[in-house]
Order: structure tokens, then C-alpha cells, then sequence
């Protein structure tokens, strides 16, 4: 993706390895075509309570599995954890 789209000059499709196409863009760049950065929380890595955690997610998952849900439900139930 490029931004803004008119900075795009032309395009082409070429060859490649195989059976596969690549996608050529010449574009003019200026300075001006950047987009302001959000800032963001990063987590502190190395500081997690890791038994607590396991803990944790050890009794969960023995309720998970006891009221029926199926593999899906309880890796869709640790991602949202974790």
C-alpha cells in the first residue's frame, strides 16, 4: 500500500521463480508522506509473576474443559488471557 496513491508513477508484473508473479511500483517519494505515529504501551518483559500465571491458567482450564467447550473455544479463551 502506498500513500498517498498518486505518488504511484507506474507498475508492472514480472516473472519470477517458478510460477509466481512479482508486483514492480516506481514511486515518487517526499517527506511529506509520512503518517503521524500513535503512541503505544509496551509491556515490561522478564516482570511477569510466571507461577502466578500458570496458576492461573491451570484452574481455568480445568473449568474449560469440565463445562464441555470444545478445543477451539478454550485456545480462543487462553489467547484472549495471555
Amino acid at each position: 500500500m502506498v500513500r498517498p496513491e498518486s505518488s504511484v508513477t507506474s507498475s508492472g508484473i514480472v516473472q519470477v521463480v517458478s510460477d509466481h508473479l512479482a508486483v514492480i511500483l516506481e514511486v515518487e517519494w517526499e517527506d511529506t508522506c509520512t503518517e503521524p505515529q500513535v503512541e503505544r504501551v509496551v509491556p515490561v518483559y522478564r516482570k511477569t509473576d510466571v507461577s502466578g500465571l500458570q496458576t492461573f491458567l491451570r484452574d481455568k482450564f480445568a473449568v474449560w474443559a469440565c463445562n464441555g467447550s470444545n478445543v477451539e473455544e478454550i485456545w480462543n479463551n487462553l489467547k484472549n488471557i495471555v
